[in-house]
């Protein structure tokens, strides 16, 4: 499939790009050998192929939800710039 110029020029408006006329003449022919080879693909015997999601199968693996000890609050904040309240005193990002 070949582009013209007047579809590149649309292309570049929805992308909101200011293209000279020596880069409309590139990615038209750029475009159009993308094009090309998506319709190289569409030949494709794909009648027994089942379609999939993912090419290899996957399936989510989770530990269980096990109660444990955390480290002792003193640990967590050793290195903190600032504390408050057994938290870590930030900078507010908001007013």
């Amino acid at each position: 499939m070949s582009l013209t110029l007047a579809d590149v020029e649309k292309i570049a408006d929805l992308a909101r790009l200011e293209l000279t006329d020596e880069e409309k003449s590139q990615y038209r022919k750029q475009l159009s050998a993308i094009l090309d080879y998506a319709a190289v693909l569409d030949e494709l015997d794909l009648t027994d192929v089942v379609p999939t999601a993912h090419a290899v199968t996957r399936r989510n693996i989770m530990r269980e939800d096990v109660m444990e000890p955390s480290l002792p609050i003193e640990d967590v904040l050793h290195n903190a710039p600032q504390e408050a309240q057994d938290q870590f005193l930030i900078q507010a990002v908001l007013d």
